[in-house]
């Protein structure tokens, strides 16, 4: 909901590494409030030699994990602990030969500040686009368009540990390849 409020700046940040970048960015911010999302969750630290370096974060969106031959078919973006999860998904569409990407994004809002260049080079016209997040879908419409789709909770009142909550709501790396495949094979 905090996406929802003009002038507030919200930071999602998936690992150690992008909170680091995410305090630095808060500190450095002018033009309104800044609002560090954590989880409570304990989240993979994200290998950095393996995957994109923190430096996007600065941007608001980054390429983390790229499609390994090629333009990607299907952009998975995601922020905060759910990108642990597009990084799973990811892996398993890249091993049934699915050009895929994994985009975390954790600002909209210093994300859309940026040149129109660099928007489209992190999320290419050509390709699908899903999102996921454990929370309302409605911010992520329009990066994903009407021919992606969004993974997130439109209920409110389930209380649980949150694998529970994520297992009935769809918030798993199962979830985002099956609403990738059907993505890809809407076209």
């Amino acid at each position: 909901s905090l996406r929802c409020i003009p002038n507030v700046t919200v930071i999602r940040p998936a690992d150690a590494a992008e909170t680091a970048e995410a305090w630095r960015l808060a500190l450095l911010h002018k033009g309104g409030p800044v609002a560090l999302v954590l989880t409570r969750q304990k989240l993979p630290l994200i290998d950095r030699a393996t995957f994109g370096a923190v430096a996007g974060a600065a941007k608001g969106g980054y390429v983390l994990a790229d499609a390994p031959t090629g333009a990607p078919d299907v952009v998975l973006i995601a922020s905060g602990s759910e990108v642990a999860i597009a990084l799973e998904a990811h892996a398993t569409l890249v091993g049934e030969g699915v050009q895929a990407r994994v985009v975390s994004m954790p600002s909209q809002e210093i994300f859309l500040k940026q040149p129109a260049g660099y928007q489209a080079s992190v999320l290419p016209s050509g390709a699908k686009r899903v999102a996921i997040e454990a929370a309302h879908p409605m911010s992520w419409q329009r990066f994903v368009g009407l021919d992606g789709a969004v993974i997130g909770i439109e209920t409110f009142g389930a209380s649980a540990p949150y694998q529970r909550l994520y297992k009935e709501y769809g918030i798993t790396a199962e979830a985002l390849v099956a609403a990738a495949r059907g993505v890809l094979q809407s076209h």
